[in-house]
């Protein structure tokens, strides 16, 4: 190769077909994710070097075509043929070639240099296929490899391709689709009437199948073209199609019957269901037995995650002896309140949380490598659907449990953007297990032997919330063609590599963990500035003061100003809350992230509760708690997973406005009680 410069390769595939995997490997750490210019879509890119060549990878949004039905296809589409790559690598799942290899059918007639990967050739073989890549590459007219992406230690062939593709500018010869296309009736006189280079990048036979398929985008630039009979003609044969997409892709397919003849042998014809797959698909075991599987997985996360919590724990550790240094050279109190309350214990507030979120992306990321997700995504797909969901959304649903952090995150495994903030918009309702160790003994403290009824309430309203929430939100986020459940084969079992799975997990903690650093940081500082005096009493704050000012607005939803400010602090931290009740009736601790209180204090607290606080105001508390947004670190995740500020905020502002009415509702029924 002559040209050093660094070259653009674009990752092209179905969902599923490997292109994470093969981006990872190639990419290691040094890869970014963020946003299309103007899209919430997800763009990942990366670098590597091979041979003294610099390479940047573009991981395309996962699509099932290159038709204009969402913006993922779009972007993926025009990136392609927009020249911004210097060559595209198509992968396919050599496990089912037939409906994987339709991306390549689809990508058939883009002027853009193209190399094919099968990858999963150790699937393929345990189904007893054999695959023969050269006879294959002889019909495309490109470099296609057979090869395993989960297998780093043999990329050789992989290279070798990327670099034929690159010397010869390799393109897709696409002839024999074509003729498949000129049985289609209308094909031939819309062939006939495309000007040249209607669109850049795109032959006549590409544009002319999408013009049949009704693709709105390609058939307005096609008429922006042509003028006078030429565009009555068009608009008349586009007229006298019927059912042009099946046409096509009945097309496309019969293609892809012609290139896998002779090259494709199988000694098995068939898969008989597995003892654990006849299990999952029951008609009553099914579903109790994917939830004990994603319960057991989210217990197996804490083990990974205690490494992480036992650094979070040791900086934590640091904060009474640096204070006490500190104290001791006469530093002022405010630096070393700074750096004590709000750097230390948010660096360790953020470990721990992280801890939970990296196990999580292992335990999940391994279920989702070795083929066991695609099975919980098959079992709750029709109940999701309910909701504008997949089957996939039911992990991160279960995962908020325990941390809707690791929630937030468990909902990257989904591949349609909005179906991703739907999910998360919905997980944010679940009681996180902040909540769970912090409502059931506020419970206690005012209700006695009732708390086990406030807790059942909170159950209720959680299924209901979410339901309401999935009707408001999935009009705007889930298009209606995506509110219907997937027909889907279950795929074969994956032998995972270790490898790639942990270079995917560190990537993706990596990137957690300095997208939450910014917000944890930032919001602990801006609430301790208002907390913070320097005799330490709250009466001097400007908390205060802006709580006896509002007091008279927060009555509406039955709080007073000092459970209006726990209900602010529980944004932050659940535990938060508790550390501002305590400030504010005792006098006693200024505000942290994830601040608790000693049990001595604690047991005095409660006694103080009970006095000033009523029971229907302490009924609205809980519930304004337990239905406020999560935490910060739950925000920052959301952020980091759909980035897009506009819907993170709006999510927080739902869930902070929802639980005031909660509370609103909560104290009117209170006072009917009580």
């Amino acid at each position: 190769m002559t040209d050093k410069g660094e070259k653009v390769i674009a990752l092209l595939g179905q969902p599923n077909s490997g292109k994470s995997t093969l981006f990872n490997a190639l990419t290691g750490l040094k890869q970014h994710v963020g946003n299309w210019p103007g899209k919430t879509v997800e763009k990942k890119e990366g670098t590597f070097e091979y041979n003294g060549q610099k390479y940047l990878v573009a991981d395309l949004p996962g699509t099932y075509s290159l038709s204009a039905n969402s913006d993922e296809e779009i972007i993926t589409r025009d990136y392609i043929a927009g020249g911004k790559a210097d060559v595209v690598c198509i992968l396919a799942d050599s496990s089912q070639l037939q409906r994987s290899l339709y991306m390549l059918a689809d990508f058939a007639g883009i002027k853009v240099p193209v190399f094919l990967v099968l990858n999963m050739k150790d699937v393929a073989e345990e189904q007893g296929k054999v695959i023969d890549n050269k006879s294959i590459s002889e019909k495309l007219g490109i470099p296609v490899v057979l090869f395993s992406a989960q297998d780093k230690k043999n990329y050789q062939d992989f290279y070798v391709a990327l670099d034929n593709a690159l010397d010869n500018k390799t393109l897709l010869d696409s002839s024999a689709l074509e003729a498949k296309y000129e049985k289609i009736e209308a094909y031939k006189s819309l062939k006939a009437l495309m000007p040249e280079d209607v669109i850049k990048g795109y032959s006549s036979a590409w544009l002319s199948a999408k013009a049949i398929e009704g693709d709105l985008p390609v058939i307005a630039k096609i008429k922006s073209k042509i003028e006078g009979e030429k565009r009555i003609e068009f608009e008349k044969l586009l007229s006298s199609i019927d059912k042009g997409v099946l046409q096509t892709g009945q097309a496309k397919f019969d293609w892809i019957d012609l290139i896998l003849e002779g090259s494709v042998t199988s000694k098995s014809q068939t898969r008989k269901l597995g003892k654990f797959d006849r299990l999952i698909t029951h008609r009553f075991w099914g579903k109790p037995i994917v939830i004990l599987t994603v319960l057991f997985g989210l217990i197996a996360s804490f083990i990974p995650a205690l490494p992480f919590m036992g650094v979070g724990g040791a900086i934590g550790a640091l904060a009474a002896p640096l204070t006490k240094g500190l104290s001791a050279i006469n530093c002022p109190a405010f630096i070393i309140a700074l750096l004590c309350d709000v750097l230390i214990n948010s660096l360790s507030f953020i470990f721990k949380m992280l801890g939970f979120v990296f196990g999580v992306t292992l335990v999940f990321g391994l279920l989702e490598e070795v083929g066991v997700m695609a099975r919980i995504s098959y079992v709750f797909d029709n109940t999701m659907a309910k909701l504008g969901l997949q089957g996939k959304s039911v992990m991160p649903f279960l995962v908020s449990f325990g941390c809707t952090m690791g929630g937030a995150a468990g909902a990257r495994v989904i591949d349609n953007w909005g179906q991703k903030v739907l999910t998360i918009a919905l997980a944010w309702a679940v009681p996180c297990g902040a909540a769970w160790s912090i409502i059931p003994m506020l419970s206690t403290v005012w209700f006695g032997g009732a708390a086990p009824l406030i807790i059942v309430a909170i159950l209720a309203t959680m299924v209901l919330h979410m339901w309401i929430t999935s009707k408001i939100f999935g009009r705007k986020l889930v298009k209606k063609e995506d509110r219907c459940g997937m027909i889907m084969e279950l795929p074969p079992y994956h032998k995972p590599k270790w490898g790639s799975l942990l270079r995917y997990v560190l990537g993706r903690t990596k990137e957690t963990f300095f997208r939450v650093l910014k917000v944890v940081v930032l919001v602990a500082f801006v609430f301790w500035l208002l907390t913070f005096t320097n005799s330490g009493s709250m009466d001097g704050s400007i908390l205060y003061k802006v709580g006896k000012v509002i007091e008279p607005v927060t009555k509406i939803f039955g709080l007073s100003w000092q459970t209006f400010m726990a209900f602010l602090a529980s944004s932050i931290g659940k535990e938060g809350a508790v550390g501002v009740l305590s400030t504010i009736f005792t006098d006693h601790s200024m505000l942290t992230v994830g601040s608790t209180v000693a049990p001595a204090v604690a047991s005095n607290i409660n006694e103080l509760l009970v006095a000033n606080v009523s029971k229907p105001e302490a009924l609205a508390l809980i519930f304004a708690m337990t239905f406020n947004m999560p935490c910060i670190v739950a925000l920052a995740a959301t952020y980091q997973e759909t980035h897009s500020a506009k819907w993170t905020a709006i999510i927080a502002l739902y869930y902070t406005a929802g639980a005031l009415i909660l509370a609103c509702i909560a104290y009117h029924i209170g006072l009917l009680i009580w």
